[in-house]
């Protein structure tokens, strides 16, 4: 009698789980899902996600150059320490100037949007963005053998604390453009006139205003939009991806989340957590190559901290429970391991998500939004007391994490340790789960075995 009413438990607990699952999945889809599909899909938030991703070759070129210049070898740095200033320049170029090539990236897609000359609106935003960002300072103590008379401009405001004020310089270049071409406030040439030619004497009147209203702004009335917005978004910035607890946990719950329910985390995440990861990798980068220690970077919750410490295999850290499927006593499931072993170990994981399902799947859900939160814990917790360095460098993603770890934290090899510990915390937390998964999935194929014969 216990058998049978334990046999008949499960399914009923099973069937409960699934009604209140769909029940959230539902309100959800009908409460959340149109609001951050509008925020996701709107005309600015994607010219945005796409203008800062485009800047992803810069920055990744860029930290293989700082960790190059960085290789903890007594040998190597005394090899390379004539060469360090020729070293750096790449760096300088790439992640140096991070804002510039992420206005002109913003504002030509926002123009290729609207169907406006994308080259041409793109160099009005870059222009707009300097002259609302640098102001030449007179020289007033020479600098011999760098500059003894004349005026001088701190290219270090194009760095990442510009990124905000590149974002909004950009979208409004392009809307006085597009407003300027669509009431024919600008000068128009006769037929036959190459279109190259056209679209310069267009952008006339256009770039008169836009100069005239960022002068006017920055070099007349001194106000510096880079460094008010900076401001103003700075307790967000500080929450989501600086030292805070409560903001990694919260990014991390969101995003497995939203993978549970079938929806792409890092899409919907993306146009507003995106600049604040590029701003911040790009702060700890810049930090690091003037000199500041890795354990005393500005953010500890950058993208890397989560791509090399929690998603290890992918989001919900998903490569421990590809190595269960791999040795599973279930035919689908062992197919679908070795299926999804090497893009997981790559941290690409979308056959295991959508293979299992993980989507949809309380079983696997749980454990899939549990395991990277005790998995951020701790490692914020190991990186708060200064035992692992914090990242420095940006590589892509594609790397197998305890390696990648280890580079982008100054080749730290307890960095490369953590990632194996948190491994098998992921795979302590997917076990119980798995076996539960795969003695249904036993069920299933048992009983279609049974009907074919």
């Amino acid at each position: 009698p216990m058998k049978l009413s334990k046999v008949r438990l499960l399914p009923w607990k099973n069937w409960m789980t699934n009604i209140t699952m769909e029940k959230f999945a539902s309100f959800l889809e009908r409460k959340i899902m149109p609001v951050a599909a509008k925020i996701s899909n709107q005309r600015h938030m994607r010219a945005v996600r796409a203008g800062i991703i485009a800047t992803l070759p810069l920055t990744i070129v860029g930290s293989f150059f700082t960790i190059l210049l960085n290789i903890p070898i007594d040998a190597y740095m005394d090899f390379i320490a004539p060469f360090k200033a020729i070293l750096d320049i790449p760096f300088r170029y790439t992640v140096g100037f991070l804002s510039l090539y992420a206005t002109f990236g913003i504002a030509s897609s926002l123009a290729k949007s609207y169907d406006l000359d994308t080259t041409g609106v793109g160099m009005l935003a870059v222009m707009a963005f300097l002259v609302s960002t640098i102001v030449p300072t007179q020289v007033v103590e020479p600098v011999g053998g760098v500059i003894e008379a004349g005026r001088w401009m701190d290219m270090a405001k194009l760095n990442s604390p510009s990124l905000f004020g590149a974002i909004v310089t950009s979208l409004i270049t392009v809307e006085i453009y597009r407003f300027m071409k669509e009431k024919n406030i600008t000068i128009k040439m006769p037929a036959g006139v190459p279109v190259e030619v056209s679209n310069s004497f267009t952008a006339l009147l256009p770039t008169a205003v836009i100069l005239m209203l960022f002068w006017v702004i920055r070099h007349i009335l001194g106000f510096d939009i880079s460094v008010a917005l900076s401001a103003m978004l700075s307790p967000l910035k500080g929450f989501l991806s600086g030292n805070s607890l409560g903001g990694g946990l919260l990014t991390v719950f969101l995003i497995t989340l939203f993978w549970v329910l079938g929806i792409h985390g890092p899409a919907i995440m993306g146009p507003v957590i995106r600049p604040i990861w590029d701003m911040s990798i790009a702060e700890n980068i810049t930090a690091f190559t003037e000199g500041v220690s890795a354990h005393a970077m500005p953010n500890i919750f950058t993208e890397q901290f989560l791509q090399w410490y929690v998603w290890i295999g992918g989001a919900g850290a998903t490569l421990a429970l590809v190595v269960m499927f791999m040795f599973s006593k279930s035919q689908y499931l062992k197919s679908l391991g070795r299926l999804g072993f090497l893009p997981g170990l790559f941290n690409i994981n979308e056959p295991i998500i959508f293979g299992a399902p993980i989507v949809m799947n309380p079983i696997l859900g749980i454990p899939f939004i549990i395991g990277p939160i005790i998995m951020t814990i701790l490692s914020y917790v190991l990186t708060i007391t200064g035992v692992i360095p914090m990242m420095v460098a940006r590589l892509p993603f594609a790397m197998p994490a305890p390696i990648a770890a280890v580079m982008s934290t100054n080749w730290s090899i307890l960095a490369g340790i953590l990632v194996l510990i948190n491994f098998v915390i992921s795979f302590a937390v997917y076990y119980p789960f798995f076996k539960v998964f795969e003695k249904q999935q036993l069920q299933r194929e048992q009983e279609e075995m049974s009907e074919n014969l």
